[in-house]
């Protein structure tokens, strides 16, 4: 009668957050898979069919997805060790300090509760050529810099803004870590006389791992869902150099409408998310050093090894005209969508006398 009792109450305290998770969550994760094989469009929803792999193959061949993409990758590269380490440093300063330890732990925070569209508002003011960025470059001699406004600087001006905003959370959380990590450990060093490298390198940083683990892999998520900076600051320019992935899934699905595309575009950006932060898990996991490098080079040489196959089947479903438009592209490796023709060279293999 007891458990029956708490297994009620459990179900009491956990139903409203399973409704709200499923109508919020799980649901419209269901009904982006389930979109993404259709051709619905919002303003015309009675016309919605279902196209099977057309979509998909679409943003493969489609340079706008292509490019975002790409700076989406490269806006990753460049700040997940910038905001990592910079983060770290920040953490083992203050740690250091002996006074005015809680000013310093509010300083660096204090960007992170800033909105996102008030802090891009912001460093565009630093940005702009008579801002203070381009004044303190001109104190040193250093000619003015046209930063979000050029096609090669705009990506990385948006990636240090994205830091500087950013890591005083992953600061708090390293913090943390240090303080409680065994003073004894720092003390048994002391006498054996060791250096404050060999102190960081043997002693800090791998007490800190599995908090290393957790901040990469938020930073790089958080990295890849970069959507408000670039449509404040450069609109996805110039050159569509700052046009990232959520950007364009955005733009697809509520400017466009076209919410079959966006939800395509959403479910294949998901997957690699998903593949990256496995990779990273594995690859961060306590285990014997070369396990995980030969784990990850044989993953690669396995895809590598099946692409001919990948290949062979996928155009087994296609015409020979299919076959010729989509050499040259991703689209090689894709079937073609469910159609009444899609098994019409199996067919003809086994009717051919």
């Amino acid at each position: 009668m007891k458990k029956r009792t708490e297994s009620i109450m459990g179900m009491a305290f956990f139903g409203p957050a399973l409704v709200l998770l499923t109508i919020f969550l799980f649901l419209p994760m269901i009904l982006t898979l389930i979109f993404s094989f259709t051709d619905f469009f919002a303003l015309n929803p009675g016309l919605t069919h279902f196209v099977g792999l057309d979509n998909y193959i679409q943003i493969f061949k489609d340079d706008v997805f292509s490019q975002a993409f790409f700076n989406t990758v490269k806006f990753v590269i460049i700040i997940v060790p910038l905001q990592g380490i910079g983060a770290l440093v920040m953490a083992l300063l203050i740690n250091k300090v002996t006074h005015c330890k809680k000013y310093f732990k509010v300083a660096f925070f204090v960007p992170v509760v800033m909105s996102l569209a008030v802090v891009s508002t912001l460093w565009i003011q630093i940005y702009s050529p008579e801002g203070i960025m381009n004044a303190i470059l001109s104190f040193f001699g250093i000619d003015a810099q046209p930063f979000i406004n050029s096609a090669s600087q705009a990506l990385p001006s948006i990636a240090i803004m994205s830091a500087w905003q950013g890591m005083g959370y992953q600061m708090i959380i390293f913090l943390g870590g240090i303080q409680a990590i065994n003073p004894a450990l720092y003390e048994a060093a002391e006498m054996d006389h060791a250096t404050p490298w060999q102190k960081f390198k043997d002693i800090t940083l791998p007490e800190l791992k599995p908090l290393c683990v957790f901040v990469l892999i938020t930073i790089t998520i958080g990295a890849f869902r970069m959507l408000v900076q670039p449509m404040v600051m450069t609109g996805g320019g110039p050159s569509n150099s700052t046009y990232t992935v959520v950007y364009d899934i955005y733009e697809t699905g509520t400017v466009n409408w076209e919410i079959g595309l966006a939800s395509t575009m959403a479910i294949v950006f998901a997957f690699f998310v998903m593949i990256l932060t496995v990779i990273q898990t594995i690859a961060t996991r306590k285990q014997k050093r070369n396990n995980w490098i030969l784990t990850v080079v044989l993953l690669i040489v396995s895809l590598l090894f099946l692409f001919p196959v990948i290949w062979m089947l996928a155009n087994s479903f296609k015409p020979d005209a299919a076959i010729t438009a989509d050499m040259n592209s991703m689209a090689a490796f894709i079937p073609p969508a469910l159609n009444g023709n899609f098994f019409e060279n199996y067919v003809s293999v086994l009717t051919n006398t």
